[in-house]
């Protein structure tokens, strides 16, 4: 009987460690989550981490799907970002693919239904368009060529629109040509006065009001500089 105590105290029950509180838990599935979806893997069966590659074309596909649109997921790209991508990557040449022609090729390999395609009906269409644009090479070799032209790019921003200048905007904004009280609130040069174009300020100086020579008795009386001997 004191043998089997003796080996019940070396060998604990393996339930015995203490108990983890359940918001630690929930902190610590939250941070594997963070660094699986960081690091670009998925957890997998028994274990097992599978890497999420997204390749260079695959890259400035989600960014034209996304393109003007704050809902869109990435995952599809509809008829008039495909067209940019087209247009902004130079997949249009003007000769041998135009815009007729992407939009062809857009309407053939979308669904009947759909508006919108897939990244693998995206590849499907660039085949289309590779063999068109680079006739004379094989169609794995024009495929590449092609992809070379999207991998990387993204979406041409244009530039913001400058406003045109107008005549009735510009007289009013002009304060060489106001009239009346409101050109009394300027100099000649068209800067403002402050207050003293609001109000009538009052000048305590002790000179008379109105009188335009103060200051010249100063240089009246003022002798000139006598010249060196």
């Amino acid at each position: 009987m004191e043998e089997f105590k003796v080996q019940t105290a070396k060998h604990p029950a393996p339930n015995s460690s203490p108990m983890r509180p359940h918001s630690e838990h929930s902190k610590e599935q939250a941070a594997k989550r963070l660094s699986s979806a960081s690091n670009g893997t998925s957890d997998g069966g028994a274990g097992c981490k599978t890497p999420v590659e997204i390749t260079a074309l695959e890259e400035s596909f989600r960014r034209f799907a996304i393109h003007g649109d704050t809902r869109a997921t990435g995952k599809d790209l509809n008829g008039k970002n495909w067209s940019k991508l087209c247009k902004d990557c130079g997949v249009i040449d003007g000769k041998s693919i135009t815009l007729t022609d992407v939009d062809i090729v857009f309407s053939k390999v979308k669904n009947k239904s759909g508006r919108t395609i897939t990244y693998s009906q995206f590849k499907e269409a660039l085949g289309e368009l590779a063999r068109k644009r680079f006739k004379d090479k094989s169609s794995e070799d024009a495929a590449e060529e092609l992809h070379k032209l999207i991998e990387g790019k993204s979406p041409v921003i244009a530039g913001v629109t400058r406003a045109v200048a107008s005549p009735t905007v510009s007289r009013l904004t002009d304060p060489t040509k106001f009239t009346g009280s409101h050109k009394e609130r300027f100099d000649e040069t068209g800067r403002g006065k402050g207050k003293a174009g609001r109000v009538e300020v009052v000048d305590t100086s002790g000179y008379v009001a109105g009188y335009k020579h103060a200051g010249s008795y100063e240089k009246k009386i003022q002798k000139p500089p006598q010249k060196p001997m």
